[in-house]
């Protein structure tokens, strides 16, 4: 069983803060299991955004934690804004949340680090 989505959000939000970072729910989503969307920005003004894995990622017994993959990787704010619109239009019960921390090694699971520099 997977980790409800308003609980990973909290954990999430609670871990940044105690690394000294900025975390906020810019858009509350299903609390069961709405997708969740992570906008990571940086001090030079640039993001990265975190999308749910596509489900090939997951193994039938694994861990059912929660897996991202980076969808884009320092993207100007319009860029992501743009993507984060598309991902509403198609789900409107998704969670975007904004952390402002350089690091987010340990965060949570990131299944793969190639992002398409066309992205």
């Amino acid at each position: 069983m997977r980790l409800k989505s308003d609980i990973f959000v909290s954990s999430l939000l609670r871990r940044v803060f105690a690394l000294g970072g900025y975390a906020a729910v810019l858009r509350k989503g299903a609390q069961e299991a709405g997708a969740i969307f992570i906008r990571q920005r940086s001090r030079l003004g640039l993001e990265t955004l975190y999308a749910p894995a596509p489900q090939n990622f997951f193994e039938e017994e694994a861990n059912p934690g929660r897996k991202f993959e980076m969808r884009l990787q320092n993207a100007d704010a319009e860029r992501v804004d743009g993507a984060l619109s598309s991902e509403i239009r198609f789900d409107p019960d998704c969670w975007i949340v904004e952390i402002e921390l350089d690091d987010c090694d340990g965060l949570f699971e990131i299944v793969a680090n190639d992002v398409d520099p066309r992205r």
